[in-house]
């Protein structure tokens, strides 16, 4: 348990704002008005199940209106409140203002416990409440765009969308006005694993900079690096999938609601997962040892800590413990204020949360594109792209000809080059092309000012100095 004197999460991001701003020639005017959360509204609404009246609390909050429309998750927990909400929309602002998403903050919440209600259930009090958001254009595709968060998905956005196009019959971008929905609702593919793909790209960034990884004690790549994720769901699930399969690296710990699972020679993710889906959760899982008390993983040596699930689950309490040497923020919040300060005396080099999980709004940046232009991409381009593709094979199979046996074409060489990338692939592409470039603009802060000691002040500094850019823009 945190001591008493631990930040709230409100706090830790009003704390990390400060020493930001700190370092900047801000007016004092311009300053507050990025600080400052623009609006709170909080709802209260009654749905009629199992034969009575249940009343509900939910909020809405729009940190800043710099861009429009504002953009951020809806989440379902008995955690939420204003607070929490306001504390996450400010945290959308800088983030979508380091990658370059053309939005404002926001973010909204519903004090449930989705557990607790059946699919039918659910759908009843989430209309009710995107028709109460809705009706004061807190969803509305140019005004203000939510997205799944924790307790919320796919299944939850398409309820939205259909709920908001049920208001608005002739808006012919209604399913805008929501991302993160299935695919058939207009999604687009690849939002489901945006999140943890882009954590993966973003510790692929990382320790592309030899000088950054020393920074954290480490050397070499991805390849054989220990891991520890805390929270196997849907971000902490691709996050460890992708490292595992496709980089190399050792799942060596999975912390979950009912203990941790330990293995230095690396857990099989996807099994995890399926037991998870199967039993609710980790114990019993076999060929692993299992911790009752998870938090204590926490504390596991490893490589690389990825808390990807609730605020705060590195404080005070627990930081002098924690063995890690690089920490990605792949949840929001999960290291307080004063966690950061203990963390960053050691040595330890922490990638923040306001680059690490921007994967998700990034593909929900590109999935609102999508439903404005009524076009899946690729569509145009794809075959275009492969008929010229085609013309430099009909060469290099003449050149094969003439040449013999002295050269030939790689087996695989055709098949991979004729195809033409379809949406899948460019939707990855973008994501990977912004997390490059999120991470240069903090790394070239960070490396350019002695003043700047860690990632997340450089990542404050970018994004503050964009926001004020537009208010300035505006003529504020």
């Amino acid at each position: 348990m945190a001591p008493t004197k631990e930040p709230s999460f409100r706090d830790s991001v009003d704390l990390m704002f400060n020493r930001a701003v700190a370092l900047m020639d801000l007016p004092p005017g311009l300053e507050e008005k990025i600080r400052v959360c623009n609006a709170t509204y909080t709802v209260r609404f009654g749905v009629r199940l199992r034969g009575q009246i249940q009343t509900f609390v939910g909020y809405r909050s729009v940190h800043s209106e710099h861009m429009e429309p504002v953009k951020g998750g809806i989440r379902y927990s008995l955690g939420v409140n204003q607070n929490e909400v306001e504390a996450l929309a400010a945290l959308m602002t800088y983030k979508c203002a380091l990658v370059e998403a053309p939005f404002g903050g926001s973010k909204g919440g519903l004090c449930i416990d989705p557990r607790e209600y059946d699919e039918y259930e659910l759908e009843m009090i989430t209309r009710r409440f995107a028709y109460e958001l809705a009706k004061r254009d807190l969803i509305n595709p140019s005004q203000n765009v939510p997205a799944p968060d924790m307790g919320t998905g796919e299944r939850e956005m398409a309820w939205i969308a259909d709920q908001y196009a049920r208001m608005n019959t002739t808006d012919i971008n209604a399913r805008a006005c929501v991302t993160g929905k299935p695919l058939g609702a207009g999604g687009i593919k690849g939002r489901v694993e945006a999140t943890g793909r882009g954590v993966q790209y973003a510790l692929r960034e990382f320790f592309r900079y030899p000088e950054d990884v020393a920074k954290a004690g480490l050397s070499g790549g991805l390849d054989g690096k220990r891991i520890v994720v805390q929270g196997l769901g849907n971000v902490g699930y691709h996050a460890a999938k992708f490292l595992s399969e496709e980089d190399g690296a050792r799942i060596t710990g999975i912390i979950e609601r009912d203990g941790a699972l330990i293995d230095d020679d690396g857990l099989d993710v996807e099994a995890v997962h399926q037991w998870i889906v199967k039993h609710g959760g980790i114990t019993g899982f076999p060929d692993a040892l299992h911790m009752a008390e998870g938090s204590v993983a926490l504390e596991h040596d490893c490589d690389v800590l990825i808390p990807a699930a609730m605020e705060g689950v590195i404080n005070l309490g627990n930081a002098a413990r924690i063995k890690a040497p690089l920490i990605i923020e792949a949840a929001n919040g999960p290291v307080t204020a004063g966690a950061d300060e203990v963390l960053r005396d050691k040595g330890t080099v922490i990638i923040p949360d306001m680059y690490a999980n921007a994967g998700g709004v990034t593909v929900s940046y590109f999935e609102w594109v999508k439903n404005l232009s009524h076009i899946r991409f690729g569509r145009l381009q794809r075959r275009q792209e492969e008929a010229r593709h085609q013309l430099v094979v009909n060469e290099l199979e003449r050149l094969d000809r003439y040449l013999g046996d002295a050269w030939t074409m790689s087996p695989d060489f055709k098949a991979r080059y004729l195809r033409g990338a379809d949406e899948l692939e460019l939707v990855r592409s973008g994501l990977d092309d912004t997390m490059r470039e999120a991470y240069q603009s903090m790394r070239e802060v960070w490396h350019s000012r002695d003043d700047v000691e860690d990632l997340r002040v450089a990542a404050y500094l970018v994004s503050i100095d964009r926001v004020a850019s537009s208010y300035r823009a505006k003529g504020l």
